[in-house]
């Protein structure tokens, strides 16, 4: 089974970037989930599925899966630049603004 390392993205609830710093080495469902006829509940015999580690860097999960023989696949970020406007959200609230303030 192949395990992934990867960096986490934001989560689309907020635009902060907490939680988003380390990598997390994780495994793919190996079988599909199960209902419960009587109860409804979803269940599976796949406990790999379940394990999420994480560490501080790259190098760190790749030396982990490597010492623990787990064939792993690293998925590299794709970084996005800020979008910081110059005045910020003050500018919405000048006292010196140009033309009027209207909703």
């Amino acid at each position: 089974m192949r395990a992934r390392i990867y960096q986490p993205a934001k989560t689309a609830m907020s635009s902060g970037t907490a939680k988003t710093k380390g990598w997390v080495l994780e495994f793919p469902q190996a079988s599909a989930r199960d209902v419960d006829p009587l109860m409804g509940w979803t269940s599976s015999d796949d406990t790999q599925s379940q394990v999420r580690l994480s560490f501080d860097t790259k190098e760190a999960a790749l030396d982990y899966a490597k010492s623990k023989g787990i064939d792993a696949v690293v998925k590299d970020p794709q970084k996005r630049k800020a979008n910081i406007r110059p005045g910020g959200y003050g500018e919405n609230f000048a006292t010196n603004r140009r033309g009027a303030w209207t909703h």
